[in-house]
């Protein structure tokens, strides 16, 4: 039979001390944190975390709590990678919806040399482009959002050489590769001698 965990008179769940992945530390800062008043998606991933902590099972904490799965396993991971401090460093809900004014300005960049906005490299990679535009636009998203974004507009970080890098068939930059020739005499003849003494 499944241990339901105890409410008390503030609403928040009583669990037992001690566990086994969580610090002393981050247990009782999140036994304090569900005595504030909180957003109840909030309140559930700390609740997932000190349920892990106590042994329990994912198929268990979703049965009590009526969270999917996937919600649960997120904050499972958390608790068991040490991280459980960080509860509200992830932001609720989806990642902020970008504006057509982002789109726009994304597939410009994308398009262009980064050169030409003042950088020193000469491809974009992800989080280059959403450092720029959270400079200039204020809105922030993941590498990884930018990622699908560019796919979703066919284009890609990837490298790919420009017309610019492709070297010509004129190009003056030729290497030539021949037999150095063995009849130059050297223009300093006592330091031609002395390298010479130690290769007999």
């Amino acid at each position: 039979m499944l241990e339901r965990p105890t409410w008390d008179n503030s609403g928040a769940v009583y669990f037992t001390p001690g566990g086994k992945f969580l610090a002393p530390l981050q247990r009782k800062m999140l036994h304090k944190s569900l005595q504030e008043n909180l957003p109840e998606t909030y309140r559930q991933r700390i609740e997932i975390m000190l349920l892990v902590d106590q042994g329990k099972s994912q198929a268990e904490i979703c049965k009590t709590l009526g969270c999917s799965s996937s919600t649960a396993r997120y904050w499972i991971n958390i608790a068991r990678s040490g991280m459980a401090h960080l509860w509200k460093d992830c932001p609720m809900g989806r990642p902020k919806v970008v504006t057509e004014e982002y789109l726009a300005r994304l597939r410009e960049l994308a398009t262009h040399n980064p050169r030409d906005y003042g950088y020193a490299f000469r491809r974009w990679t992800a989080n280059w482009l959403q450092k720029h535009l959270a400079k200039e636009l204020g809105i922030e998203i993941s590498d990884r959002h930018i990622k699908q974004l560019l796919k979703q507009m066919g284009l890609s970080t990837r490298s790919h050489l420009n017309h610019e890098d492709k070297p010509s068939e004129n190009s003056t930059n030729k290497i030539s590769i021949s037999h150095l020739k063995s009849d130059l005499k050297p223009s300093k003849p006592e330091l031609y001698d002395s390298i010479r003494s130690y290769f007999p």
